[in-house]
């Protein structure tokens, strides 16, 4: 409950976006001993059904080349594995810790040692594993053309990423937080500080400090208040392919092969896609499926790696979009240094889900107590793209 007496009109957290990194964020302010505030979250639509949340992969993984989102996502799983027990009686959130598996061709290979040597610095449970060991530990997979594999041993899986936006969402509400439909139409800014938030309905907010949350639309947010970022909305698809071989996959992770395609098992059936090739990956907002994206690339590569999957037929598919960040893939995170009281949470380049946990918490950290304690994420802020020092992540499927 606030400390004084507000307007209906007034809040100190005003929250653009309620996903899952905008109700992360709501749901760590709410429960922090130190924060009282009345908090705001607009969200344009509530049904999320073509939000990139709902629409993802939901995987989490702990392979990457920078060492800060080894360390965000070390937190996210444990923070999952803690709401898994808790909703046990529910179902938990369908977390199965069933890995990452990357592949390497005699090109990928150093660079794959190179990231496991950072990852195991940081913590990670990884291995590193040569063919003739990946064929005994898969017999299902040909290891043709990979020089090695690097593999999760822990801390890495999937989960049902609405039911993680479902947790953060009643527990927000549950600790009081607003969630509103709407769609902001405008950002006020007088005097180095965002006053107030316009509605496309007219409807205006006061607030103490805004976080933008809006995925895709995040440079649109930050351009009303005279601010640029390059956020572009990439399409990603995914297929669900059916297999009559599927129960001789025993214990398969999510494997990315060394030509980029993914898969891992979904039930009974299984999900794949691939990034496109860089010169046909425009910005794009529609969510239309690019069936040839399936037949040309995917197939063919699932085919080669997977004998049994010669046999296989899509049975859905849907399309997602990444907030990518041009600039380095990375996120934006914490305050803009002009309009201080602007915070970023954007720019995921596919990993929001994953890293809504870590995200959640250091906003918090940012508003309550000026800078991200509980994880040192400073190098992730705004900064860097002012002084262009890009903080380059490498491992972006």
């Amino acid at each position: 409950m606030p400390k004084h007496k507000q307007s209906d009109s007034q809040y100190d957290v005003i929250i653009a976006g309620g996903a899952i990194i905008g109700s992360s964020c709501a749901w760590f302010l709410s429960r922090h001993p130190q924060f009282s505030g009345r908090i705001l979250v607009v969200e344009k639509d509530p049904s999320y059904q073509q939000c990139s949340t709902t629409l993802s992969a939901a995987s989490i993984r702990q392979q990457f080349s920078s060492a800060v989102n080894v360390s965000m996502s070390r937190y996210g799983f444990n923070f999952f594995k803690s709401i898994q027990t808790e909703r046990k009686d529910e179902g938990g959130i369908g977390l199965v810790e069933g890995g990452y598996l990357l592949l390497a061709g005699d090109q990928g290979a150093a660079h794959l040692r190179h990231n496991f040597e950072l990852q195991k610095k940081e913590g990670a449970d990884i291995g590193l594993f040569e063919p003739s060991e990946l064929a005994k530990r898969f017999p299902w997979m040909s290891v043709e053309g990979v020089a090695l594999g690097s593999l999760g041993l822990s801390g890495e899986g999937w989960f049902d990423a609405y039911s993680v936006l479902r947790y953060f969402k009643q527990g927000a509400q549950a600790n009081g937080v607003t969630f509103l439909k709407g769609e902001v139409a405008g950002l006020d800014v007088k005097g180095g500080l965002l006053r107030s938030v316009r509605l496309s309905d007219g409807s205006r907010y006061s607030c103490g400090n805004f976080v933008n949350a809006c995925g895709t639309a995040a440079a649109a947010i930050a351009a009303m208040a005279d601010i640029e970022v390059k956020i572009e909305p990439r399409k990603r698809c995914v297929f669900v392919i059916d297999c009559r071989e599927a129960a001789s996959l025993v214990d398969c992770p999510m494997v990315i092969d060394s030509s980029g395609v993914y898969f891992r098992p979904e039930g009974k059936c299984f999900i794949s896609g691939v990034s496109p090739p860089k010169d046909q990956d425009p910005v794009c907002d529609d969510f239309n499926v690019d069936y040839a994206l399936f037949d040309d690339i995917i197939w063919p590569a699932l085919a080669e790696r997977v004998p049994v999957f010669e046999a296989i037929k899509v049975v859905n598919a849907w399309a997602g979009h990444y907030a990518y960040n041009v600039f380095d893939q990375n996120m934006i995170l914490g305050p803009h240094p002009s309009v201080g009281n602007f915070f970023f949470a954007n720019g995921f380049s596919g990993r929001g889900v994953q890293q809504s946990p870590a995200v959640g918490r250091a906003i918090s950290e940012y508003i309550i107590c000026g800078s991200s304690r509980s994880l040192d994420l400073s190098e992730l802020g705004f900064e860097r793209i002012a002084n262009n020092r890009p903080v380059i992540e490498e491992s972006v499927y």
